[in-house]
């Protein structure tokens, strides 16, 4: 068998191809930490030290070159350097993680997300060139990853996960209300408050000072479009209308700053709410500045509104007045000691050192001569942003996310030694995350630290105002604050006295669509604009709205109605007939001359009862009737007056039985003078039927039935006062409900019966012989008092208020007025006649006007009138016979 040979070279191929098959190795560079020191636990960090990165175009034919970043930013490195000033501290503690050391490692995100992205990875895996298939599947280079500033590259870094487990991520200056969404990040922590409580801690601001009508401007980021997404809604619950919502970005062209600076402009709003990242809100101001744009109350986030580097410079003085939340400030010891103390020497090659150097002191190590960096310059002689530590906000939240993870890792590891376990453990991401949920501690600042179930703090705020400084500058003074851990009424307290507002004005600015609708108006919305915009309409009558900006009118209680203003409900008024006014004290009065003039009339009778004139007319049923008269008047008055349950009753039988009476006893006098005259024919007896006796019993028989019918009516369904509210809308009117309708018509129609009655009888005896001419002036009474009740008909259906009381009075007086007119008057006119002038005297005063009783013509004359029907039917009255009278002439 023939030997085979292998050569060499082929030998080595196929080793390193084996070999090579079980590595990976980076194509391009791997990234490394700007800032690092490892020991036994390190922890990672991401912030935007430059604030760019410069965009190169990748031809695709060579390894890309390192991103290469510009724009160096004082305010992030100050953030890196109290990472590691936390970091040191701790490691100085004896009673915080004993016998373990912190290590840190900090990266560049360059305000790039794919950068930040880079970093993550570098974080999670290492940074090695050479990787493994265990490469993913070991624990992270970190424990945890402090970062980044912003929300957009914070939410990508937070997308990021490694099969098999999460990486601890905390940011102090992610404030975006998304990364609350727990599923989503679960592994995502924050010790800054989520824009979800800004953005309502900024509504109820804006609600606050009365500003309805506000414009704003948002980064076109995900910090600006949720931010401003969750003041919008914040804001309609409150009644807060926006104008217009303009977006920017840094990159923008400068049209699109001018373009949003001429919607400002133009916008009727004097507020612009600015919820804005401070890089992207640089290039809006400095357009603002050319353009000297002023009398704008601005009202800004957290992110620009401690800025001292816009407040420090002159040119953004239009500013002055703004008011903001911003994160509460604190004071660390011991921090503005360790941030001067830093220098390129302490790591000679490191190139961040030398670039934070030559930016601070405005000069270059690679220049020798005048301008050249000499390493000797003093950053404590310096006042700029890194070195200035009156303003903490964000960096004491860097600080504090440093000792949330150390507490996090203490409680790790003290379970682990109490556990009694020989093996040493290292702290997981999946521990630590288990830990972090529940830490709870309290920073030397004082402030009690822990995470609810989406991983926010508790939202507390400093309320900031911008006003002038000496230097021509703007300085910031502290007006207010708000604590979401206080009651919902409690959150937003302010001190407005402080408060300086736009232009350097004490006076707060208005800022609304329309002018406040005054107590008394509602709002009526204009048709296709905003609810804020709007007219003010006067509430209707019996609705009021007794505050400003109402949005409806409320209707009054049934007994009360709106007052003149329609701002407050008052009692309604109440109407009955009363005897204080006019028309019930006429009522009154000539209810009373009735009642004079019936009693009058009786006592003419009672004084001349013996003669003919009242004996012949039957003086019983006269004085009966005259009684029954003054009765009539008399029930008029228990219609006058404030209804109550006995008078409603009394009225209404009272007048049904007393005109009962009355016309009982007219009836009876009517069929007295019918059968006195059946009584003069021959063979007629039918007197004896209607004698006195027979004519008292007809009267008290007709007045008992309808005294049986009101006896049944007031049994049943009697009268009751009752409160009519829906006659009139705005008083109220007190009347007599008539309880059974019924009852009250079977009265009026028993009484209007015999009227029509009584009134049908009078006119069969109106021809009669003179000796019963009675029987005309009862039949005009009667005439009377049937029109005057069948025009109360409708007048009493149609009559409001109290004017249907009063028509019933009228109705009551008018009928008894006549009644005691047409029967009464004639009579007592012959009675005062004869009584003053006497017969004698009269009978000679007609011959003296030379009449003559022989005359035929003079006899009928005199015979047609009453006084000679009383002279020739009376002759006692005057001594002489009727014979002798009539045969003698007196010439």
């Amino acid at each position: 068998m023939a030997k085979r040979t292998v050569s060499l070279p082929l030998l080595l191929l196929v080793v390193y191809g084996v070999y090579s098959a079980q590595l990976c190795r980076l194509l391009s560079q791997p990234a490394l930490p700007l800032l690092s020191t490892e020991r036994d636990i390190n922890i990672g960090a991401i912030f935007s030290i430059h604030i760019s990165a410069l965009l190169k175009m990748h031809p695709f034919t060579s390894k890309p070159e390192p991103t290469t970043c510009a724009s160096f930013s004082l305010r992030e490195f100050k953030f890196a350097q109290t990472l590691i000033f936390a970091i040191e501290e701790i490691n100085n503690n004896t009673q915080l993680l004993p016998g373990v050391s912190l290590g840190y490692k900090i990266y560049d995100s360059c305000g790039s997300i794919a950068q930040a992205i880079f970093s993550g990875m570098a974080l999670m895996n290492g940074y090695e060139e050479t990787l493994s298939d265990t490469s993913c599947s070991r624990p992270p280079a970190v424990n945890a990853i402090v970062g980044e500033s912003n929300s957009s590259p914070t939410i990508a870094l937070a997308s990021l996960k490694c099969s098999g487990f999460f990486f601890l991520q905390i940011s102090h200056f992610a404030t975006c209300a998304c990364l609350s969404n727990r599923k989503r990040f679960a592994s995502f922590f924050r010790t800054i408050p989520s824009d979800y409580y800004q953005s309502r801690a900024l509504a109820q601001l804006v609600k606050h000072f009365g500003w309805t009508w506000v414009g704003t401007v948002r980064s076109r980021s995900d910090y600006g479009n949720n931010g401003i997404a969750a003041f919008e809604e914040a804001a309609k619950q409150v009644g807060i209308c926006i104008e217009y919502s303009e977006t920017i970005l840094r990159t923008d062209p400068q049209e699109q700053f001018l373009k949003t600076l001429e919607v400002i402009k133009k916008g009727t709003a004097k507020v612009v709410l600015a919820f804005v990242a401070l890089r992207d809100f640089f290039p809006l101001v400095n357009v603002i500045a050319q353009h000297n744009i002023t009398g704008i109350q601005w009202v800004g986030s957290e992110s620009w509104i401690t800025s001292r580097t816009i407040a420090e410079t002159k040119e953004y003085s239009f500013l002055s007045g703004a008011v903001g939340f911003a994160i509460a400030n604190a004071k660390l010891v011991g921090l503005r000691e360790f941030l001067v103390n830093v220098h390129p020497d302490q790591e000679p090659n490191n190139e961040l050192l030398k670039e934070f150097w030559e930016i601070a002191f405005q000069c270059s190590f690679r220049i020798s001569s005048n301008g050249g960096c000499t390493g000797s310059e003093k950053l404590a002689e310096l006042q700029n942003e890194y070195t200035d530590v009156s303003e903490l906000r964000i960096a004491n939240k860097v600080y504090t996310a440093v000792y949330a993870i150390a507490h996090t890792l203490h409680n790790i590891l003290k379970d682990f030694k109490s556990s009694n376990s020989s093996k040493v453990e290292r702290p997981t991401p999946q521990k630590v995350l288990e830990y972090m949920r529940d830490v709870r501690f309290t920073v030397k600042t004082g402030e009690d630290i822990f995470f609810d179930a989406s991983g926010d703090p508790v939202a507390r705020y400093d309320l900031v105002n911008w006003q002038p400084a000496g230097n021509g500058g703007l300085q910031f003074k502290h007006v207010g604050v708000y604590d979401s851990s206080l009651p919902s009424e409690k959150h937003l307290q302010v001190n407005q006295e402080n408060v300086l507002w736009a232009g350097n004005s004490g006076q707060l600015p208005v800022s609304v669509c329309s002018e406040t609708c005054p107590p008394g108006t509602r709002k009526a919305v204009q048709k296709g604009r905003p609810v804020c915009c709007y007219d003010c309409i006067a509430c209707a009558e019996g609705e009021i709205s007794n505050g400003t900006d109402s949005s409806d009118c409320f209707p009054c209680d049934l007994e009360y109605w709106s007052n003149e203003s329609k701002d407050r409900c008052v009692l309604k008024m109440v109407e009955f007939l009363s005897y204080t006014e006019i028309m019930g004290m006429v009522l009154c009065i000539f209810s009373f001359i009735g009642v004079l003039l019936t009693a009058m009339v009786s006592f003419l009778f009672y004084l001349h009862k013996e003669t003919p004139i009242v004996r012949a007319n039957n003086s019983e049923l006269s004085f009966l009737l005259l009684f029954s008269l003054s009765l009539c008047f008399l029930c008029s008055l228990t219609f006058i007056g404030r209804p109550t349950e006995w008078s409603c009753m009394l009225r209404h039988t009272a007048f049904g039985i007393t005109f009962v009476l009355c016309i009982s006893c007219v009836l009876g006098k009517t069929i007295v003078v019918l059968m006195a005259f059946r009584a003069t024919l021959p063979g007629s007896n039918v007197m004896k039927w209607f004698g006195p006796l027979q004519q008292r019993l007809s009267v008290v028989s007709l007045t008992l039935i309808q005294v049986i019918i009101c006896v049944i009516w007031l049994t049943i369904s009697p009268p009751f006062p009752y409160m009519n509210l829906s006659y009139y809308r705005e008083k109220i009117i007190l009347e007599c409900n008539l309880g059974s309708a019924l009852g009250f018509w079977a009265v009026l129609g028993y009484t209007g019966m015999l009227s029509i009655l009584c009134f049908v009888l009078a006119f069969l005896a109106r021809k009669l012989p003179d000796n019963f001419n009675e029987a005309k002036f009862i039949t005009f009474s009667m005439l009377i008092f049937c029109a005057v009740w069948l025009t109360f008909i409708p007048a009493y259906v149609s009559s409001p208020g109290k004017f249907t009381v009063a028509v019933e009075i009228f109705a009551i007086l008018a009928s008894s007025f006549g009644l005691l007119f047409c029967i009464f008057a004639p009579k007592c006119y012959i009675i005062l006649l004869v009584d003053i002038f006497k017969c004698n005297l009269y009978i000679r005063t007609q011959v003296i006007l030379g009449y003559s009783f022989m005359n035929t013509e003079s006899s009928n004359i005199l015979i047609r009138s009453p006084t000679a029907f009383f002279l020739l039917h009376n002759r006692e009255v005057c001594g002489f016979e009727r014979s002798a009278w009539l045969s003698r002439s007196w010439v």
